[in-house]
């Protein structure tokens, strides 16, 4: 039996995880909990699969009985404490970065949908990951299936990944369409059931970008191996071209279910389908197309940023964090999202980065730096 710790318990991968683990019974025991500020759904899953442990970031903890570590530092607490094979990494954001590492250093596995540990500290987690013999599982579906294809031939060269991207609410937009549009149009995904923030970077296609760093990371890659495609029903989750022409591709449903039992049971197989069965008869033809820079100007900036590198991933991460929390809040047009971000990655271009403390501290930086910004940009 595998035992599970799930950093982010109560967002959408953490929920879904659970949901795994219950229709795999006798597979996985949960090591312990993480959440927010979600106390209520916190103490009703600890109760549910037994977690012997639970952290809760902010809000009082009513259940005597189930020990919780509360305050800032509760989830670096519980990795600390917790009994633990693999470790679930679905918080949002670059918080993501330190529990990442320490979660390595306590033996733990990694499976990872917090993609921004990887563009702003990928070369870290990377490196202490393999320093420790422990494993790093994508769990977002691009990479998973990536992961997957590449599996399927063990040590071949390969020519090119194909990162495939749904295209999100806009897709077919032009820039004049999406100059007013507002957060609750942006949170419309067509496919997928995400979080806000996560959500609205796929309306930017700030989360292809983001993943393209990430791939670049997990699978060794270089910027120029890297293509971003759309497609707009999200049943090929991405393709791997090999070095002989030949492209293989992973195909399914939308739903996170399947790369999260991929990770979990891995190098092992679950016989369980946790999601629909994709039926080749009734999904339609199957279209790809090149995405649109122009009116998607966040593409290109993580682009510059894969080529970079330096300083411009962080940079990128943490003002796009900001800008959109304030989009969100009414409070930043569509395209005050890339303004902020170029900016940003403009004004901290030179900056050093080396361990992880320096990247935090950069993030921090780049933060305060765009809160005090925020408000010169388009509305």
């Amino acid at each position: 039996m595998k035992r599970v710790l799930i950093l982010g318990s109560t967002g959408s991968i953490g929920t879904q995880t659970l949901d795994v683990i219950r229709q795999n019974p006798g597979r996985f025991a949960v090591a312990g909990l993480c959440a927010g500020s979600q106390a209520a759904l916190l103490e009703e899953q600890a109760r549910a699969f037994s977690a012997p442990l639970v952290a809760l970031r902010s809000g009082a903890w009513q259940a005597e009985d189930i020990p919780c570590f509360t305050g800032e530092d509760a989830a670096l607490r519980l990795i600390a404490e917790a009994q633990a094979d693999i470790a679930v990494a679905a918080v949002v954001g670059c918080a993501g970065l330190p529990l990442v590492l320490a979660c390595l250093e306590r033996g733990m596995d990694v499976a990872l949908a917090n993609k921004e540990a990887l563009v702003v500290g990928g070369d870290l987690v990377m490196r202490r990951a393999k320093e420790l013999g422990r494993r790093i599982l994508p769990v977002d579906s691009e990479h998973s299936a990536i992961f997957q294809c590449l599996e399927g031939r063990s040590g071949a060269p390969y020519h090119k990944i194909h990162l495939t991207a749904s295209g999100g609410p806009f897709r077919g937009k032009t820039r004049a369409e999406l100059q007013n549009v507002t957060a609750a149009q942006a949170l419309k995904h067509p496919n997928w059931s995400m979080g806000a923030k996560v959500t609205i970077d796929s309306s930017t296609l700030m989360n292809k970008g983001l993943e393209i760093l990430e791939a670049i990371r997990l699978f060794d890659a270089t910027p120029e191996q890297i293509s971003v495609t759309v497609h707009p029903k999200s049943i090929v989750h991405s393709m791997v071209e090999f070095d002989d022409g030949v492209i293989l591709a992973q195909l399914g449903v939308a739903d996170m279910r399947t790369p999260i039992q991929y990770a979990l049971f891995y190098p092992e197989f679950s016989p369980v389908c946790p999601a629909p069965r994709l039926d080749l008869f009734s999904c339609g033809p199957l279209e790809f197309f090149p995405p649109d820079r122009e009116t998607f100007p966040c593409l290109a900036l993580a682009e510059r940023a894969a080529r970079e590198k330096g300083a411009l991933p962080v940079a990128l991460n943490a003002a796009n964090e900001v800008a959109v929390a304030h989009f969100l809040k009414g409070e930043l047009g569509f395209y005050g999202i890339p303004a902020l971000v170029d900016a940003a990655m403009e004004h901290f271009e030179a900056e050093p980065v080396g361990d992880a403390e320096t990247v935090l501290d950069l993030d921090r930086l780049v933060r305060v730096w765009a809160e005090a910004r925020e408000r010169t940009f388009i509305r």
